[in-house]
C-alpha cells in the first residue's frame, strides 16, 4: 500500500493502481466517458484529467499509476480548465437533440454538459453526419452522429462478449464506430453495448420511442431463464413492463445480463397470452369463469382418481417455475396419493442420490479457474454469464478444456478439444480418466485409452494448475448415460483437486430438487409420464412439444390422457389441453428460484397480473383447498416459501453419484434446447426470434 494526497486527503491506495480507483476508494467523482470499471483503459476522451503535481499538464486519471506521496487535485482551476475545454471538443459534433433521444435522463454527456460545458458554442461550422447503421434486431445505431468514441461498446465485444463485432474506421473527425462489412451484431450479449453507452449512440431497439426514462418506476427482479440467477431491474409504465436492465451483483452477474434477460419481456404483451379461464367443449374452446374452471378441474382429478386410481395422475413441472409453485405442485399431487411429480423434462437417465445437483462451487469462483473441462455443452449459448465468466478466467491465464459432440465456436480459446459422439462420451471420459490414472498413478475405475492424444493433452491440463472445475453441462445432464458421466466426473475431480459440477438448465433447476419436485419410490419419472399412460395430466408452465426430449411424440402421448390441464401465461397446448388456467408469468407474482450455485433469490410481483390471470401458487392453494387436500392453508406466499425451501439450502446440495459407470454407447441423442427456445417467454419474444441464433436454430 501507498499512500497519496487527493484534494487534500490522505488516501492509501494499492500499488499500481490508477488515480481513478483512488478517488473511488476516496468517494470522490472523476467525470470520465470511456473509463469503465469492467473494461480495460483507452484513455480515449481525456474527460477525467486532473491535477498532478509536478506534472507539466493534466493527466487522465484512468490511465495514470498512483506514486507514493503523489498530489491530485481533481477540483483545481487547472484541472476544471481541462475537462471544460474537453467537453467543449466533445460537444462540436453532437447532435443538438436531447428532447428527442432515448437517453435523456440517463446520459452521461448530457449530465456532465451541465457541470463542464459552456452556454454557448464557439463553433459555427458544418456539423459532422454519420449514416445511420442497421446491425440487427436488438441494438440501434441509428443515430451514430450522437458517437463520443469512447469505445466501449468494441472493447466490451472484445473482452467480454469475446467476438470483436464493432470497431472504430476511418481518422480525426471521420471517425466511427461501425460492424465489420456486411455483418450484424449477433452476440448472445450484445445488449450491455446498450447500458455502456455513455451518449444515445447506441440505444435499444424494441424500447426506442416508447417512453421516457423518469417515467418508469424500478422494481427488482430475477431471471426465470437460465441457472444463473442474474439480477434484474425492471422498467414499468401504467402496469406495463417496458424495460429490462441489469441489477449490478459482483456474485452472479456482475453488471451484465444476457439478451434473453434483457428482452424477453416482449412476450408479456404477446398476442398469445391467455387472459381468461378457458374449457374445451365440443372440441371448441371457450371462456369461462375461474370457479367453473377450477370445479371442472377437481372434479375431473377426483373422478380419475376414483376410477383408475391416483397412480394415472401425473404432474410435469418447468424447471422455470418458481420454488413455491414446484413445492405446491408437487404437494398437491401427493395429496392426491400420486408420487407422479417431475420437472427433468428433457432428461434421459434419472437415477438420483437424494441430493440436489448443482454447481459445485460459486458463480464468481468461475473467473478465477486456472483449469476447467466443461463436458457436453455449447456454453456460450447455454449459459452466456458463466461462458463469460469463464472468458475471463482464460484472459488471466485460465486453461479451458472441452468434451463435445462438435468444436464450437465460445469466442475464447479452448486449449484442447475432445470431439465424440454423444453415444460415445462415457468412453471418451473413460479415456481422460485412464491418462490422469497414468499421471497420478490411480488405478482408473473402468478401461480406457490412456494413449488417445486428446486425452492426455486434457488430463495434462487438469493435473496442472490449482483452482480446477469439471463442469457438465445441459446435453450431459439430459444424457442416457448422465449417471456414469457424473461417476467418471467425480473420479476426476478427486485425482486432480478440481469441484465437479453442474451449469445448469433452467432458473429452477436446483431449486426444484430442493423442494422436492421429484418423483418419490413408486411414482413416474419425466420419461415414463411423457411416455403416455396416465389418464390425467397437470402440466405446470410447460409445453411438451418444446419441452421435452422428444416434443412431439411427448405431445401425442400426453394427448392421449382423458384430462389434460395446463397452468400457462400463454395459449399453449391448445391441442392436447382440456382445460387452460392463466397463471401469472414473473412480472407479475412473487416467488423465489435457487440458481445453480445454490443461491436462494426472491422477488416481487412488479406489475398486476394481466386480465384475469392469478398467480399459480394461489391457483394451486385453491386447488388443494378444493381437492381437500391438507396443508395448503396458506394466506401469503412468504408462509409458502417458509415451508418450501429450507434455512440451510447448501446441506442439500450434492453431486455425489453412486451410479457404476457404463462405458458401452448410449442409445440417442441428448435433448438441450436453443438458446432462444429455451422456455415460453424467449419462443414468443419477437425481436428475439429475429436474432442471427434464432434463424439458425428455427423459430417457434
Amino acid at each position: 500500500m501507498i499512500e497519496i494526497e487527493l484534494d487534500g486527503k490522505k488516501v492509501d491506495v494499492q500499488e499500481g493502481c490508477m488515480i481513478m480507483h483512488a478517488a473511488e476508494k476516496a468517494g470522490t467523482y472523476i467525470p470520465h466517458f470511456c473509463y469503465h470499471k469492467k473494461l480495460s483503459i483507452a484513455a480515449n476522451c481525456r474527460m477525467c484529467l486532473v491535477d498532478v503535481e509536478k506534472a507539466p499538464k493534466p493527466m487522465p486519471a484512468c490511465a495514470t499509476p498512483v506514486t507514493q506521496g503523489m498530489i491530485v487535485r481533481t477540483k483545481s482551476e487547472r484541472a476544471i480548465k481541462a475537462q471544460q475545454s474537453v467537453m467543449e471538443f466533445l460537444l462540436i459534433n453532437h447532435p443538438l437533440d436531447c428532447p428527442i433521444c432515448d437517453q435523456g435522463g440517463e446520459c452521461q454527456l448530457q449530465d456532465l454538459a451541465v457541470g463542464y460545458g459552456g452556454t454557448t458554442s464557439r463553433y459555427e461550422e458544418e456539423k459532422r453526419v454519420v449514416n445511420p447503421k442497421d446491425v440487427g434486431p436488438l441494438v440501434s445505431m441509428q443515430e451514430m452522429s450522437r458517437c463520443i468514441q469512447c469505445t466501449r461498446c468494441v472493447r466490451f465485444g472484445q473482452e467480454v462478449a469475446g467476438i470483436m463485432e464493432l470497431g472504430m474506421s476511418h481518422r480525426g473527425e471521420h471517425a466511427q464506430i461501425e460492424t465489420f462489412v456486411g455483418q450484424s451484431v449477433d452476440s448472445e450479449l450484445s445488449g450491455n453495448m446498450i447500458d455502456i453507452c455513455p451518449v444515445g449512440a447506441l440505444t435499444s431497439k424494441p424500447f426506442r420511442y416508447s417512453a421516457r426514462t423518469w417515467e418508469l418506476s424500478r422494481r427488482k427482479s430475477v431471471s426465470p431463464h437460465d441457472a444463473t440467477g442474474a439480477n434484474l431491474i425492471v422498467q414499468v409504465k401504467n402496469n406495463k413492463v417496458m424495460r429490462v436492465v441489469p441489477l449490478e451483483n459482483e456474485d452472479v452477474n456482475e453488471c451484465w445480463i444476457a439478451d434473453r434477460d434483457r428482452f424477453s419481456y416482449e412476450a408479456l404483451e404477446s398476442a398469445d397470452r391467455l387472459t381468461k379461464p378457458m374449457l374445451k367443449q365440443g372440441g371448441e374452446w371457450k371462456e369461462v369463469d375461474w370457479q367453473t374452471a377450477l370445479e371442472y378441474v377437481a372434479n375431473g382429478l377426483q373422478g380419475v382418481k376414483a376410477q383408475h386410481g391416483p397412480q394415472a395422475i401425473g404432474t410435469l413441472a418447468s424447471p422455470h417455475s418458481t420454488a413455491e409453485e414446484l413445492f405446491l405442485a408437487a404437494n398437491l399431487t401427493r395429496g392426491l396419493g400420486s408420487q407422479n411429480i417431475d420437472t427433468r423434462l428433457r432428461a434421459a437417465d434419472f437415477q438420483t442420490d437424494g441430493k440436489a445437483r448443482w454447481l459445485g462451487t460459486s458463480v464468481a469462483s468461475l473467473t478465477t479457474l486456472q483449469r476447467a473441462l466443461v463436458i457436453g455443452s455449447n456454453i456460450r449459448k447455454d449459459q452466456p454469464l458463466l461462458a463469460q465468466r469463464l472468458r475471463q478466467a482464460v484472459r488471466n491465464g485460465g486453461k479451458v478444456n472441452a468434451l463435445n459432440a462438435q468444436a464450437y465456436d465460445w469466442a475464447m480459446p479452448v486449449a484442447n478439444t475432445l470431439v465424440a459422439d454423444a453415444a460415445n462420451w462415457v468412453q471418451a471420459l473413460a479415456d481422460i480418466a485412464a491418462a490422469v490414472g497414468a499421471i497420478t498413478g490411480a488405478a482408473a475405475p473402468v478401461a480406457g485409452n490412456a494413449n488417445s492424444a486428446e486425452a492426455q493433452a486434457i488430463a495434462k491440463s487438469l493435473t496442472g494448475g490449482d483452482r480446477k472445475a469439471i463442469l457438465l453441462g445441459n446435453a450431459a445432464a439430459h444424457h442416457a448415460k448422465a449417471s456414469s458421466l457424473l461417476s467418471l466426473a467425480n473420479w476426476i475431480g478427486a485425482q486432480t483437486g478440481a469441484t465437479v459440477g453442474y451449469l445448469g438448465e433452467a432458473a429452477n433447476t436446483v431449486g426444484a430438487q430442493v423442494v422436492g419436485a421429484l418423483p418419490k419410490a413408486g411414482g413416474q419419472t419425466a420419461g415414463q409420464m411423457l411416455a403416455g399412460g396416465l389418464k390425467a395430466v397437470v402440466l405446470l408452465n410447460t409445453e411438451p412439444a418444446f419441452d421435452a426430449a422428444n416434443g412431439a411424440a411427448a405431445a401425442q402421448a400426453i394427448g392421449q390422457a382423458e384430462m389434460v390441464v395446463t397452468l400457462s401465461p400463454f395459449k399453449a397446448n391448445m391441442d392436447i389441453s382440456d382445460v387452460l388456467l392463466p397463471i401469472s408469468p414473473f412480472t407479475e407474482t412473487a416467488g423465489t428460484f435457487i440458481n445453480t450455485e445454490g443461491r436462494a433469490q426472491s422477488f416481487h410481483g412488479v406489475v398486476k397480473p394481466l386480465g384475469e390471470a392469478r398467480p399459480a401458487w394461489k391457483v394451486l392453494r385453491v386447488l388443494g383447498s378444493m381437492l381437500h387436500v391438507p396443508g395448503f392453508e396458506f394466506e401469503t406466499i412468504e408462509e409458502v416459501r417458509a415451508q418450501a425451501i429450507p434455512a440451510d439450502v447448501q446441506a442439500l446440495l450434492s453431486n455425489a453419484c453412486s451410479a457404476s459407470v457404463d462405458v458401452s454407447p448410449a442409445a440417442g441423442q441428448p435433448a438441450a434446447a436453443a438458446i432462444y427456445q429455451l422456455d415460453s417467454l424467449v419462443r414468443r419474444a419477437p425481436s428475439l426470434q429475429l436474432t442471427a441464433d434464432a434463424k439458425l436454430q428455427g423459430g417457434l
